[in-house]
């Protein structure tokens, strides 16, 4: 049986390893050799050189092709191409958090599935469809690929790239696991948030399985009929039925629910807005992150200065709860939110020879 290094939790790879006489505790310390320096130790204390050479010989270290890259010269946000089981390329986006001096570190934005299914219409992943599940290796080897191409070590990992992670819950709770283990990555669970557009099964199973993570869904609209007119999820989950849900998340863990709100111009950034999306939460502890509409397309506009005002002040009145405004970086490279489609674009794009492995 192979083992997969990137692809197993430390329990998975004991059970693995166990017929060769690895405990639990060196089959920790394997992994944590092995995925931080991305390569099969020589040596490693306690383990035989005997046992070290089967695991060469009988372990999978799978890596990413790195296809493309691009640097925002604005804002310094890195979006990769990769390409992983198959040929289809897909992408992941470092973001810098340099604000800090002395604390400097990179978040890695990463995709769970090859394009996406769900149509959101400001989504250019969602005009692409969905192409296939990414494994958990290639979501793990996207945050090894990043760091090893970084300065700054990763301290964050967001599941809010190409796909719809709710969609692929197996492997991106496997990925997530790994990235956070003490012996795999080590990233904080607080700094691991999983995203989605609103897939109710799915975050009843992040409930049911009361995972550390943080949980981020995508509203962008409290009126049912407009809510559908952009993410025709809605048609197949309502509001009611998320609503629901996230309430019952909340009861279960005592988090406070995280939404994400895409501003769209003269769309969901009016007073009634903030008035249907009070009415809708009411009773239930949320945060809102408000994020610019990013539509290479042109179709959808982020709001004026002056609207964006008037929304927060409406928030303000009727919300009276935590509001944030997040920063959507990298668009000169089509690298912010809902504008990873596979590709890079041209005038920026430098081509790297990295060899498969």
């Amino acid at each position: 049986m192979m083992v997969r290094f990137k692809d197993s939790t430390a329990d998975e790879l004991h059970a693995a390893l166990a017929p060769r006489g690895i405990s639990l505790r060196l089959a920790r310390r394997l992994q944590a050799a092995v995925l931080r320096r991305d390569a099969f130790p020589r040596s490693l204390p306690e383990v035989s050189e005997k046992t070290l050479a089967w695991v060469r010989e009988n372990a999978g270290l799978p890596k990413l092709v790195q296809k493309g890259k691009a640097v925002s010269a604005r804002d310094g946000f890195a979006k990769y191409l990769f390409q992983g089981e198959g040929p289809e390329p897909f992408e992941a986006v470092r973001i810098p958090l340099l604000h800090r001096a002395g604390e400097e570190k990179v978040v890695a934005c990463l995709s769970s599935q090859v394009g996406c299914g769900l149509g959101c219409a400001f989504c250019a992943t969602g005009r692409m469809g969905l192409v296939r599940n990414l494994s958990a290796w290639e979501m793990v080897d996207q945050v090894i690929r990043l760091a090893a191409d970084s300065e700054h070590p990763v301290r964050g990992a967001v599941f809010m790239g190409m796909g719809e992670p709710m969609l692929n819950y197996e492997a991106v709770v496997r990925a997530a696991r790994i990235l956070n283990e003490p012996c795999g990555l080590a990233i904080s669970a607080e700094a691991i948030s999983i995203s989605t557009a609103g897939i109710v099964p799915g975050i009843r199973r992040f409930t049911a399985d009361r995972l550390p993570f943080r949980l981020v869904v995508s509203l962008t609209s409290a009126d049912p009929f407009r809510r559908r007119g952009v993410m025709p999820l809605e048609r197949t989950h309502p509001l009611p039925e998320l609503m629901e849900a996230l309430r019952e998340y909340h009861k279960a863990s005592g988090q406070r629910v995280i939404l994400a709100w895409t501003m769209i111009s003269g769309f969901n950034t009016r007073e009634e807005d903030a008035i249907q999306l009070a009415a809708l939460v009411r009773g239930l502890p949320v945060r809102l992150d408000l994020i610019d509409v990013n539509d290479a397309a042109g179709r959808f506009k982020p709001p004026s200065p002056p609207e964006l005002a008037a929304f927060r002040d409406a928030l303000r009145k009727h919300l009276k709860m935590p509001v944030a405004r997040r920063y959507s970086g990298g668009r000169d490279i089509h690298a912010a939110c809902g504008m990873l489609a596979g590709s890079l674009p041209g005038p920026s794009r430098r081509e790297s020879r990295s060899p498969a492995s």
